[in-house]
């Protein structure tokens, strides 16, 4: 059977027509509970109540709930309809559970002021047939309110069109849902447009129960334009938000910031219930994980990516960590999230040349798993310009990405062997980040380091010589760097290199661990790589 999407909510939220707009923009059937029950009664829901009472309307409704999760009502509704519940329909815990077996339920909110403006003449329907009705709807939404709290995911609509609900109940409905599974649990990651609106429902749905304290962990440059929404978004879903914010840049990422971020959390109040969110990039992420990791021995932790390369790789996986003066992620823990919520949309605003840099940790994935995902970058790198903004990479291509990563994780959460390919362009990447004080982005330097591993597997016998060509192609494309140099500098030593890479976290009995592509989706992972063939394939490069 089919998934549905159920509209709920207090009365005059819109339930109807905005059910019947989403029903055909998604192409399914509508049903309009109240509608089916009047049809099925052969009188208005007025007559029901005045007539046979409430309890009987009620059991009416609980019916109904048990026809349609079942498929029972009529045959046409088997793959799935718009379903808009009456207002007191899901108050009763076994219709909420009927119909959350059946599909998406959402509910959509209003102010009481807005309600009573919309019904207008129809505030005498059965419930509101009172000498005060504004009073009315305060006493049944106040009634109600841990029922509707008991639903994930909500709308506001006090102050949205219909369109604009509708689009938000489409992206919802059209959003990616990719599980990754580790060791004691499953996590969900949310893929899709307009779902920064959803953040608070992707927690809700984790089971974070209304009230829970939220912790927003977000730098400088991304907090202003999207810490507000967010925090709207928590709120909506009976959340209490607050906001941390952080210096930008991978020059911060360390110990003094965690503990700036400890002592942020303490002053508000968050305690050992409370969950951190992630909003922003890389960075952000690994410090705002390492903080939930470890402040007060771990609290709930989630991910909202902002940037390329944190959507693909660094929001995936459980890795967190901060930088020490030797090397990058050399002190972190594992911590796995509750939830992940990508949106696209934001890579509106995101810079050309980080979107650039994000790029080759996408390409990457395609070299170690996913041929065809590499062969489509490849292509769509020929006719890129540096002023593409969003249109440079599709939703699609996010999703193949995420899957290479989480089957590897899956297969490796904590990293003792397979997963190490995803360091593909990390053993030389890290090391050029660190000679340069992090003036080279993540993304330029992994992209030199897969050219560096793909030129050390052809010196080695392991890989032809066609596949580097075709990878510093790609690379190239993008506007990536393919060349062994840091912005600002003359010259680079290839011993500078060689040193920098020996605080590498990935050595293993004092062995530098590489990992090296054979062909274009397939790596090898290999620690017999002597340092005279790293140091010509520098040189090669441009290193001196």
């Amino acid at each position: 059977m089919g998934q549905s999407v159920i509209l709920t909510g207090f009365m005059g939220t819109g339930k109807t027509a905005v059910g019947q707009l989403v029903a055909r923009r998604l192409g399914l059937p509508f049903v309009d509970m109240d509608a089916e029950i009047e049809a099925q009664a052969g009188k208005p829901v007025r007559e029901i109540f005045g007539e046979e009472g409430e309890a009987a309307f009620r059991r009416m409704e609980n019916q109904l709930c048990e026809e349609l999760a079942t498929g029972r009502l009529r045959s046409e509704l088997a793959e799935g309809a718009v379903i808009a519940t009456g207002g007191g329909a899901l108050i009763n815990p076994e219709n909420r559970s009927l119909m959350s077996q059946r599909g998406l339920v959402i509910c959509l909110d209003t102010s009481p002021d807005e309600i009573l403006r919309r019904l207008g003449d129809e505030a005498t329907r059965p419930l509101l047939d009172v000498n005060d009705p504004r009073a009315e709807i305060e006493r049944l939404l106040s009634a109600r309110r841990e029922a509707y709290e008991a639903i994930a995911w909500h709308i506001d609509t006090t102050e949205l069109s219909v369109e604009q609900t509708v689009r938000r109940v489409v992206s919802l409905v059209e959003a990616v849902s990719l599980a990754v599974r580790y060791p004691g649990g499953t996590y969900e990651i949310g893929l899709g447009s307009g779902l920064l609106n959803h953040v608070g429902g992707a927690l809700r749905a984790t089971g974070i129960p209304p009230g829970t304290r939220v912790a927003i962990v977000s730098n400088d440059v991304v907090a202003p334009l999207y810490g507000a929404q967010v925090e709207e978004a928590l709120r909506g879903s009976g959340l209490r938000p607050f906001l941390c914010v952080i210096p930008d840049g991978e020059t911060h990422k360390n110990l003094n910031t965690a503990t700036s971020l400890y002592k942020q959390l303490l002053a508000n109040g968050l305690d050992r219930d409370g969950v951190v969110l992630s909003l922003g990039g890389g960075v952000t992420g690994d410090i705002a994980g390492f903080v939930a990791a470890t402040f007060m021995r771990g609290i709930q932790f989630a991910q909202t990516p902002t940037s390329l390369l944190a959507m693909v790789d660094a929001s995936v996986g459980g890795k967190t960590g901060v930088d020490l003066p030797e090397g990058k992620n050399l002190v972190g823990a594992f911590k796995q999230p509750a939830c992940v919520t990508i949106d696209p949309a934001v890579l509106a605003t995101l810079r050309r040349d980080e979107l650039r840099s994000g790029m080759a940790e996408v390409i990457k994935h395609g070299v170690i798993g996913d041929r065809a995902l590499f062969i489509e970058l490849a292509e769509r790198g020929r006719t890129w310009t540096a002023d593409a903004g969003l249109e440079a990479i599709t939703a699609d291509q996010i999703a193949q990405a995420l899957r290479v990563k989480i089957d590897i994780v899956e297969k490796d959460p904590y990293e003792q062997g397979r997963r190490a390919v995803l360091n593909l362009g990390h053993t030389v990447g890290h090391a050029l980040e660190t000679l340069s004080r992090f003036t080279l982005r993540h993304g330029e330097a992994v992209s030199i380091g897969m050219v560096a591993a793909a030129r050390i597997a052809v010196t080695m016998g392991l890989a032809e010589r066609s596949m580097t060509e075709r990878l510093e192609g790609a690379l190239a494309g993008w506007g990536l760097p393919v060349r062994c140099a840091i912005p600002g500098r003359s010259r680079l030593e290839t011993n500078a290199v060689w040193g920098a890479m020996g605080h590498d976290k990935k050595r293993r009995r004092g062995r530098l661990r590489w990992v090296l592509p054979s062909k274009i989706g397939e790596v090898t992972i290999r620690d017999d790589v002597g340092k005279e063939v790293v140091l010509g394939v520098l040189r090669d490069m441009g290193a001196t």
